[in-house]
């Protein structure tokens, strides 16, 4: 469900110390219940001095508003914060998960092997300059892309749907593995939560072909019964 004002922190759907050794109970602390939960509060905060309280998380994400550069920066990140760090830790489970159904198809289809597609992701975390998040999203056809991103942006803005995010911003894995971003990237492929990102595709798919039936829709216009 689409959240609205006042926006909470979305609870870990595991223990802190769930991910382990992949990730460590002191980094998975810090990076929800710190970084994520301030995000959180700086984002309701921003909301109701900019009179926002109406909008949804995808709004504030999404559209523009009438606000000095700075402080619509401001907004900005703080939405872009709350709503990645949310896929962020959905993504990922400390059960093992297989890659199946629509995404799978899809995931070969675009990339030709899982070989393919891991190399290419990899490299892409490896070398995303600075912070962000590399995400695998969806176009309006269903078709995969892997897009980097700066900062607290999110693929919303670019009409894809986002099916899975990694976080590389250094507060997601410095406690652990310090400067060695490539293995914690390898680690993460460990623990991601493929039944998620399968939900998330097939719902893409559907809200897709809804907008697409609406689209098109050639429903008859009503007959004046004044000029039949």
């Amino acid at each position: 469900m689409e959240q609205q004002f006042p926006f909470q922190s979305s609870p870990l759907p595991y223990s802190y110390v769930a991910l382990m050794p992949h990730c460590d109970a002191n980094t998975l602390y810090y990076h929800h219940d710190k970084y994520y939960a301030e995000a959180v509060y700086e984002l309701n905060r921003l909301a109701v001095r900019h009179r926002l309280t109406d909008q949804s998380l995808s709004q504030l994400v999404t559209e523009d508003y009438n606000l000095p550069a700075v402080q619509l920066n401001r907004l900005k990140s703080a939405a872009g914060s709350v709503y990645n760090h949310q896929l962020y830790f959905a993504g990922m489970s400390p059960n093992p998960t297989h890659l199946l159904g629509k995404l799978k198809d899809a995931l070969l289809l675009d990339f030709g092997t899982w070989e393919s597609f891991y190399e290419t992701f990899f490299q892409m975390a490896v070398e995303l300059f600075g912070s962000g998040n590399l995400w695998l999203a969806a176009d309006e056809r269903g078709k995969l892309v892997i897009l980097p991103l700066p900062n607290q942006d999110t693929p919303l803005p670019k009409n894809l749907t986002p099916v899975l995010n990694l976080d590389v911003w250094e507060h997601a894995y410095y406690l652990e593995y310090q400067n060695l971003r490539a293995e914690y990237i390898h680690n993460w492929f460990r623990i991601i939560n493929w039944t998620e990102a399968e939900r998330r595709y097939e719902k893409a798919l559907l809200n897709n072909l809804l907008c697409r039936k609406r689209q098109t829709s050639q429903e008859p216009l009503p007959v004046n019964e004044e000029e039949a």
